[in-house]
Order: structure tokens, then sequence, then C-alpha cells
């Protein structure tokens, strides 16, 4: 860190604890072209796509904090000058660094169907991948750090998801349901769903492309008729067959294994390590532990390493529990079961305050309205205005016409 920079954050810690912050776009090919850039009010004339914006201190991309009108560090580099300052008392025996990551994505094109490892996985395959001297960014590089990766969805509108394994009888009645999948329920039967999964992993791209191929001649004039509604697995497999139309991909396979899930504004729903999904349209806020360990399973171009992802897949039903989350004041909170992340919303009516002490870092995003943040400084809030808050920080949220905020923190 230069030492000026290092002055200035010295300075800044000696009167105040909360900043605010500039987290990075992503510009994934998956990604919309109007909603992140509407929410951050920037110019989007080149239409690019704008797949995530996110707010945290991953290496792949760390947020800026504006310490003063002319003096700027990344979030990082505030953190770990003053990390008992910054951090909190109750975090540090726990987390030497923020331990999650914020984002919000927008689902133009369904993401990759895929898992995340637990921790003890991830620290086992990121020294294993570096003692056989895969570079950091290689295509087909697994693990970009050591960290699990558990994280929780919250909607934002209408969202759709795949998440995690269908319950036996309901499994069996989509595969009854489509003839071209009837050779796969005397395999479930027999191997349950490693060996499904493991049958259809494994076949050849040209078993799969003969395979599929009478599927997609029955789909695919539907879809373009606008005869399948989003609550059919069909529906999604068709549009895989449009968004990927050079093969068939394998990952048309999950979205018949797996659970449809639609979420509705204000609605979220926790993955943890080993469940598989994937993100198939709309808009969301999404909060993670600070890793970007992905294994894909289909449904993209990327790299799909087969035998790494069949370790880390959990093999069993999963019955989605959709959070509504937990109203307190004008604060809902949606807690999840570790320790390293939760959400809340905060929605303010005009002439409404929200007093609180900031317990552990939290990052602060507004998503609708204006108002203001008052601790030593005062701040003012508008919508696409992201701010970094540490531990011990009293702050009152106003506001004198509405005002909706997002926050994560450490429970």
């Amino acid at each position: 860190m230069p030492c000026h920079n290092l002055i200035v954050i010295i300075l800044a810690a000696e009167k105040f604890k909360m900043f605010p912050i500039q987290g990075k776009v992503q510009h994934y090919a998956w990604g919309g072209y109007e909603f992140i850039p509407e929410l951050l009010g920037i110019s989007n004339e080149e239409k690019r796509p704008f797949a995530e914006y996110w707010m945290g201190i991953h290496h792949q991309a760390v947020a800026t904090v504006r310490l003063s009108e002319n003096a700027y560090t990344g979030l990082e580099n505030l953190i770990r000058s003053e990390p008992r300052r910054y951090l909190g008392k109750r975090i540090l025996p726990n987390f030497h660094d923020l331990p999650f990551l914020f984002k919000v994505l927008d689902v133009k094109d369904m993401l990759s169907i895929q898992v995340h490892p637990g921790k003890e996985e991830a620290e086992a395959g990121f020294d294993a991948e570096n003692a056989k001297g895969i570079p950091h960014d290689a295509p087909e590089r697994n693990y970009k750090d050591k960290n699990h990766k558990p994280e929780m969805a919250l909607a934002l509108g209408e969202f759709w998801l795949l998440h995690g394994f269908r319950k036996e009888d309901d499994l069996i009645q989509v595969l009854e349901k489509n003839e071209i999948l009837h050779i796969l329920i005397p395999v479930f039967e027999n191997s349950g769903y490693r060996g499904m999964y493991k049958y259809v992993m494994e076949l050849s791209q040209e078993k799969i492309d003969h395979w599929l191929a009478p599927l997609a001649a029955r789909i695919l004039p539907l879809y373009a008729q606008g005869k399948l509604t989003k609550t059919d697995p069909d529906f999604w497999a068709a549009r895989a067959m449009i968004t990927y139309p050079d093969k068939m991909d394998r990952g048309i396979f999950s979205i018949y294994f797996f659970n449809l899930v639609k979420l509705e504004a204000g609605q979220a729903i926790y993955q943890g390590a080993g469940l598989p999904h994937a993100y198939l349209e709309g808009s969301n806020i999404e909060l993670m532990s600070n890793s970007d360990n992905v294994l894909r399973g289909g449904l993209t171009p990327k790299h799909v390493d087969v035998d790494e992802l069949m370790k880390h897949i959990a093999f069993e039903k999963v019955i989605p529990e959709i959070m509504e989350g937990e109203l307190h004041g004008a604060e809902r909170k949606y807690v999840c079961p570790i320790p390293d992340f939760s959400m809340s919303t905060i929605n303010l009516a005009s002439g409404d305050t929200f007093t609180y002490t900031v317990d552990g870092p939290e990052i602060l995003l507004v998503l609708e309205g204006e108002g203001k943040a008052e601790s030593i400084q005062v701040h003012s809030l508008k919508k696409g205005d992201t701010f970094f808050a540490s531990d011990g920080e009293q702050l009152t949220i106003s506001t004198n016409s509405a005002l909706k905020l997002v926050k994560a923190w450490v429970p």
C-alpha cells in the first residue's frame, strides 16, 4: 500500500467509521442491459451486459472506498489498516477480514448448473491446483481461493432458479412425462440420484446429441409458439437449446432433475455447500462467503470438470425452503445457518427514522428512494449508493419521502 494512502486511511480512521464505497461491475455475457445501469445511474449506450455488481474485498473485484473528496483506497486496505476497529472484537476471533461478498445480479440468460465446495474441500482443491502449477486465471481452474461459498439470494422481482434434486416421486413423475427420459427411470430406481446423474454426465457428446434431438424437435416449436409456461421444465430446456445452439448441453438433463423454484420480490433462498443449483431469470441480491469457487455441471461454455463436480454434489432430495424474513420494526432479517453473513432490508416511509448500533462490519446498498444516514458525518442517500459501516457506528437513517435499503452483516 502506498505510504500516502496509509496516512490518509489512518487520518480517516481517527474520525470516521462509515464510508461511501464503489463496487465493481462484471460484464458476463448472461447479464441484462438495463437493471444494474439503472440502479447505479449510469449509461449503457453500448449495450454491454451488466451481469453482476460486486461489493466486497474479493481479489477479483475489490470495492473502492472514498476516504475524502480526493482520497480513495481499496476496501481491503481500509479494513486491514486497523482490523479491530473496522471488524470489531466480536468478529476478529473467527474472521480476520470481511467474511462476505455482496452482489447485485441481473440474469438475462440462465447461468451454469453449479455447486460450491465446503471450506475444507476448497482449501484442499486450491492447494492441489497450485501444486499442479495451474495459473489462478486459467480457464480450467476450479478453485480461485481457499474459501467455501454458501450463498443466499433475495429476489428483487419474479426470480426463477433450479435448486437441488427433486424428491423421489416428483422426479419419477417428471421422467415419466417425457418419453425420451424413460430410460433414466430404472437407472434412478437402481442407483439413486448419484447413479442417474453420473450416467448422464459421463455420456459422450455424440450420445447426448442423439438423445436430446427428439426432445428438441418436440419442445422448440412449442416454445416458439408461446405454448410453454415457465412452470414447465420444457420451457427452460428449450431456452437452453436456444441459448447454447452449438451443441446439446448435458446440463439440460439437470433442468428435469432439479426443483424449479419461483421467488417473488422479498423472498429469499439459501444454498449451502454441495447443493446443485442454477439461476434462470430475474434480478436479485446475492450474499455469500468471500469466494468465487464454482464447479460447473453444464449450461455453460466454461470449464466442466465432471470428476471434481461429482465429489462435491449432495446427492439427496431437497425440499426448497423459501425465506420470508423476520420483521423487526422497519427491518426484515434473513438469517442463514452459517456465521459468515446475514441480510436485511430496511423500508422507511416519509418521516420515518431507523436508529441502531452497527455490530461488526456492514455494507448497505440503497435500492430505492432518497434520505440520509447520520453518524459523525451526514451522508446523503440515493438509489445505487453503497456504504461500508464499521463496528460500533451509531447510525440514524431517515427520509422525507420513502427509502429502501438492503444490508449485509455478520450474525
